[in-house]
């Protein structure tokens, strides 16, 4: 794409991109007082991007919610979804970018992409001083598969370190700055500078799939077949820090998640959270979000003020409770480890599912309403239901199905006998041995039917009198 066609990209057109007016939802502007180093933060419908965007005063730091959120704040918590993968590239700080231009900035990011192995950016946006590239997605990705999210964008992150990769810049909630706003330390404007367009003429979008099979080290399919059973917790030892395998990781990560989604949706189920009970939801929910990777330390005490908020809004926490929580979250992110009875363990709290059941009073009826919160019994249940399932995707059908299938085939049998067919033709006629055949068609008396199922044919099978 041309220089002038470059510099027609608007803020709304920019935004466009990974945003959809028609969506329900809030996104977020952040954007400089004026007034020193001060910064202000509003949320708004998706449908008032327009408006906003055209109201903005461009000679400001303004920056832009990448992701759309289900409340008017960006809090990891209230994520509805995301369309997008982001790198924030510093090439200031890097010896090589000096005294480059944007656009030779643009050249040597879709270089090293190539050299990666990573597919090239949709989008390359100069910031004012370095670059934000973006991976457009060929849709939206819902907040029940941001661990594998986060999981691209830590490899996406780690790939692209040589071209300055803020890898403080990679989680849902961030804000990039926003096309044809001037940032106020380089003075000059941001603007796109790169599009790489697909077969229709537009910004090449990505399947989420593909983009993870390049990035991750290992295939989702791998990753799903790797599931440890957990072991009898006996010793504690701290450990040193050190990075645990891909596989084992990402699978802990969507576990916390989909835990802390299902807390959220025990309390939804009850409608709401009594009074007593807030702080263990606030613990616990916190302490999964921690875990699922998808926030820090840094955001940590942010997160709960919005978990806060979702349980009560008029309610007035002490944030000193969750000190330990944080000393814990700070050894996890330093990469300590736990060992108990020969494993090892991340230092915040990874209960069994029968220790939260029991802690929270979690009913059978609630457990069909979860996802992962459930007790042995109700996994056996769902595992008997997903076999079904399987069973009948593969062909087969339950017994009652079967029997009158074969009833059926002894009816139309017997139709062919009384018209004169021998066995063999009644055989023939039907596609079934001459022994099946034969059983169809044996007299009540002769053969009384105790039917059973075989690999293709319900038959009657011969047995004794009940008196002589």
């Amino acid at each position: 794409m041309g220089q002038a066609q470059l510099r027609l990209f608007s803020p709304a057109d920019e935004a466009g991109c990974y945003h959809d007016t028609a969506r329900q939802g809030f996104f977020s502007l952040l954007m400089a007082t004026g007034e020193g180093s001060g910064k202000k933060q509003d949320s708004y419908r998706l449908s008032q991007m327009p408006v906003v965007l055209s109201m903005l005063d461009h000679s400001r730091d303004t920056w832009l919610s990448q992701a759309e959120f289900i409340k008017p704040n960006r809090r990891v918590v209230n994520l509805a979804r995301i369309g997008l993968l982001f790198a924030d590239l510093d090439t200031y700080r890097e010896p090589w970018a000096q005294g480059r231009s944007p656009e030779q900035l643009a050249a040597a990011v879709m270089f090293r992409c190539y050299d990666e192995g990573v597919p090239p950016p949709s989008i390359l946006v100069f910031s004012g001083r370095g670059v934000q590239a973006k991976w457009l997605l060929d849709g939206t990705l819902p907040r029940q598969a941001l661990p594998r999210w986060n999981a691209c964008q830590r490899y996406l992150i780690d790939r692209l370190a040589g071209l300055g990769a803020d890898p403080a810049a990679k989680d849902a909630s961030r804000v990039l700055r926003l096309v044809n706003t001037v940032n106020s330390k380089s003075g000059e404007v941001c603007r796109v500078i790169h599009v790489e367009l697909g077969p229709d003429g537009e910004p090449i979008r990505y399947n989420f799939e593909y983009l993870a099979e390049a990035l991750l080290p290992v295939a989702r399919w791998d990753i799903e077949a790797d599931r440890k059973a957990r072991a009898d917790r006996r010793q504690f030892k701290l450990l040193p820090g050190g990075q645990t395998g891909n596989l084992r990781t990402l699978n802990g990560r969507q576990l916390a998640w989909d835990r802390l989604e299902d807390l959220r949706t025990l309390a939804a189920l009850r409608g709401g959270v009594a009074e007593g009970e807030r702080m263990q939801h606030l613990f616990w929910r916190l302490n999964f979000l921690l875990l699922s990777g998808a926030t820090h330390t840094g955001q940590m005490y942010h997160e709960a003020a919005a978990l806060a908020r979702e349980l009560d809004p008029r309610w007035n926490y002490r944030s000193a409770e969750l000190m330990t929580l944080y000393a814990k979250a700070k050894a996890h992110e330093a990469g300590e480890k736990v060992e108990f009875g020969g494993k090892q363990f991340a230092p915040l709290y990874t209960p069994k599912n029968d220790t939260l059941i029991s802690l929270f009073h979690i009913t059978d009826d609630e457990q069909r309403k979860l996802r992962t919160l459930i007790s042995r019994d109700m996994a056996a249940e769902r595992h008997s239901e997903r076999e079904k399932a399987r069973r009948r995707a593969a062909g087969a059908v339950d017994r009652a199905s079967y029997l009158e299938a074969a009833s059926a085939k002894q009816a139309q049998a017997l139709a062919l006998k009384a018209q004169g067919l021998s066995v063999r033709a009644i055989a023939a006629q039907m596609g079934i041995s001459k022994t099946a055949a034969g059983r169809y068609i044996a007299e009540p008396g002769e053969c009384p039917k105790s039917m059973r199922i075989t690999n293709g044919e319900a038959y009657a099978r011969r047995v004794a009198p009940a008196f002589e």
